[in-house]
């Protein structure tokens, strides 16, 4: 069953989910596009750390309510804040910045189902997942600066990585969107299907993420991220240190076992 994050007004803007080990984390602001607000990146940020901490999840899934997947920050609310002399910084450092490290960091996968449209710190939030399944509708804009702003959320980070440095520096510079087809050559997403199909596609990825090998799964995130900004020497050391620790799991065992037998393993995530 879906539950609200919090019970402070506008709590109900993230809901919260388990079954078959998947944390299914929606943003729930329909009628705004799940504009981010500032209680709801609070509320997003408390569920992707319950999800983190939970030992029964084993996989998260990141969706959006309604046509959207997330337009990005709520304008509505920032224009308010300039209006009382407060910016970005504030918001971008306690509030998206956390949000980005705890699903970069997450050691399970995580996988976005993007729905519809998706803009700005909603792009950023997709990219920093594991996975991206989108419906064919999808529509993703680095919409930065279209209101005279620079990149936020790791949008820097991760569009080059998987777009390249010049396909980045145009689509933050210019802003166009990127159709759900475009995407899928570009190497933003992983898979397009049909917008009915979604769901399911998604929901099917995760439970097979949530049956694998857990540990091994944060590993390899683990080292990725390091190897990005690492000499080949270090990236050897890590990799020996990971090695090592998948090594006396539990998963490790089975499954080396598991093959020997012919049998399929049967991973528990330990």
């Amino acid at each position: 069953m879906e539950q609200p994050m919090d019970a402070r007004p506008g709590g109900e803007q993230v809901l919260y989910a388990v079954e078959q080990g998947v944390a299914t984390i929606t943003l729930n602001r329909p009628d705004a596009m799940n504009a981010l607000t500032i209680v709801m990146k609070a509320a997003l940020l408390e569920a992707l750390e319950r999800a983190r901490d939970e030992a029964d999840v084993r996989a998260v899934l990141l969706t959006g309510a309604g046509r959207g997947f997330c337009a990005g920050q709520d304008l509505r609310e920032h224009a308010e804040n300039l209006a009382a002399g407060a910016g970005l910084d504030d918001t971008v450092r306690a509030h998206y910045n956390p949000i980005v490290l705890a699903i970069t960091g997450m050691g399970k996968p995580v996988v976005a189902a993007v729905n519809g449209y998706a803009a700005g710190a909603g792009v950023s939030l997709a990219l920093a997942c594991d996975f991206r399944v989108a419906a064919e509708n999808a529509r993703f804009a680095m919409a930065f600066s279209a209101i005279a702003l620079a990149p936020d959320s790791g949008a820097s980070w991760t569009l080059p990585r998987l777009v390249g440095a010049a396909k980045a520096r145009e689509l933050l510079m210019l802003g166009d969107p990127v159709d759900a087809a475009e995407a899928a050559r570009l190497g933003m997403v992983t898979s397009v299907v049909p917008a009915e199909e979604l769901a399911r596609s998604a929901r099917d990825l995760a439970v097979r993420l949530a049956q694998g090998p857990t540990l091994a799964y944060g590993a390899i995130k683990q080292a990725l991220d390091f190897s990005a900004a690492q000499p080949l020497e270090d990236a050897l050391s890590m990799e020996a240190d990971l090695q090592d620790a998948c090594a006396k799991t539990e998963d490790h065992h089975s499954a080396t076992r598991a093959f020997l037998a012919k049998q399929r393993p049967v991973y528990e995530g330990r």
